[in-house]
């Protein structure tokens, strides 16, 4: 039923759960995990840690298509879709410098590209309910691994209803010189949007990753509970770079979690402006011998949101090393709250992890936490910890006032001045992009 809106009613029932499953045509095995899911969905209790989560879920759409299929020319997607990623900037930056793109639409993907000398050397860039069809033993053999469906309800609800997402595999040796870049969109009011991506970067290999996540405001809230698994070979690099600009009625909801081989280094480059609640922690098991891993965030809390965010570094393998370096601003009300583990066990003996948190409060109605967990397991480890409130000097304001900067401008350039360490970290486009989100913020008086 080629460009025609497929849409299930609100609510989840066992017999959606099977539907899904049934619409996408998938094996048995499938279908029966996500029973397997939905029943731990259904018994599982709320997180007890972080923001209350007031949902209705049977007020969420949990699957929607609006084309059956995956469109690989920006001329065959339609029209009201395809004007959306072109103001968003998509096909510029396709043009410019990604070597590949896919974008999500509600559930599905309806867009894919990927330059041919990537397809010529064996690279495997898909959306997952693809890989799951054309690539099963090795999506069976990754699926699920690091990220087990019954780990809270949210992952258990992705278990049964994930939709769409991300699948990619860079063979052994490939490093990719471009970005791949996926782009995930909640077009309908009351929508939920449950991807699960899956990257697999293979000994010596390399790649950088790119995520932009958007959706418009309507007075609802919207869910998106995503799973990101990452397996990061010996020797091998991923940085994977979201920049989180969800509408103020979604809760954001994700579990992101990357293991990484001896002498392998994971970097999560993460930024969070968006949602209405926000409980994103990227993880990093550190379980080969001189495994690296790095997470540099900004959140940004306005308006009543909360961004409950932050790192979890895990080590298990001698030599180790993590870094975590987390940015938060909050104004207008916003609650911004740091939450991040550091576990090095007692057989991750001379590793070392540094974490630096620094938050700026804007105003009298914003607050800010930080809540972490560190814990060193042997006596040759060495752990950091630094932690900074602050609210916008009013010496640096002085100073730059009486330079004939007005005072909105004048916390323009300290706000930005504050995020350089992140930003710098982003490509060009995006770092642009990430810059007129952050001056958007500044001045929006709501």
């Amino acid at each position: 039923m080629t460009k025609v809106e497929y849409e299930t009613s609100k609510g989840l029932n066992e017999e959606k759960v099977f539907q899904i499953s049934k619409i996408k045509e998938e094996p048995k095995w499938m279908t029966e995990f996500r029973l397997k899911a939905y029943y731990s969905f259904i018994n599982s209790p709320m997180p007890s840690f972080g923001p209350d989560i007031n949902l209705n879920f049977d007020d969420i759409t949990y699957y929607k298509r609006i084309d059956d299929k995956i469109h690989t020319d920006w001329d065959n997607v339609p029209s009201d879709v395809r004007n959306t990623f072109e103001e968003i900037g998509i096909q510029d930056a396709e043009d410019k410098y990604l070597g590949g793109v896919s974008t999500q639409y509600e559930s599905e993907v309806i867009y894919h590209s990927m330059l041919s000398y990537l397809e010529a050397q064996k690279v495997i860039f898909v959306d997952t309910d693809t890989a799951l069809k054309k690539h099963p033993n090795l999506f069976k053999k990754y699926f699920d691994k690091l990220v087990k469906y019954d780990e809270n309800k949210f992952t258990s609800l992705n278990g049964c209803v994930w939709s769409g997402g991300t699948f990619i595999y860079v063979p052994k040796g490939v490093k990719l010189d471009r970005p791949l870049q996926s782009y995930f969109r909640i077009n309908t009011k009351d929508m939920g949007q449950f991807e699960r991506t899956i990257i697999i970067v293979d000994d010596d290999a390399s790649l950088d990753y790119i995520e932009g996540c958007t959706a418009p405001t309507y007075a609802t809230d919207s869910l998106h509970a995503a799973v990101v698994e990452i397996f990061v070979g010996k020797n091998a690099k991923c940085r994977y770079t979201t920049i989180q600009n969800w509408a103020p009625n979604i809760y954001n909801l994700v579990t992101k979690r990357a293991t990484v081989d001896e002498n392998g280094t994971m970097e999560w480059i993460d930024g969070n402006i968006g949602s209405k609640v926000n409980m994103k922690y990227p993880a990093i098991v550190l379980k080969g011998k001189n495994a690296r891993g790095n997470c540099i965030s900004i959140a940004v809390a306005s308006n009543n949101q909360i961004q409950d965010t932050g790192a979890k570094m895990i080590h298990l393998a001698p030599n180790t090393k993590s870094n975590v370096i987390a940015k938060s601003i909050a104004r207008n009300g916003g609650n911004a709250t740091y939450r991040g583990t550091i576990y090095i066990d007692k057989k991750a003996i001379n590793s070392y992890s540094n974490v630096k948190c620094d938050t700026v409060i804007i105003d009298e109605l914003s607050k800010s936490d930080a809540i972490p967990n560190n814990i060193v397991g042997n006596n040759s480890s060495t752990l950091e910890h630094e932690a900074t409130v602050s609210k916008i000097s009013e010496e640096k304001l002085f100073y730059l006032m009486s330079r004939g900067i007005d005072s909105e401008k004048a916390i323009e350039l300290i706000i930005m001045g504050f995020i350089e360490k992140f930003s710098k970290e982003l490509p060009m486009e995006y770092a642009v992009e990430l810059n007129n989100l952050m001056k958007n913020q500044i001045y929006c008086k709501q």
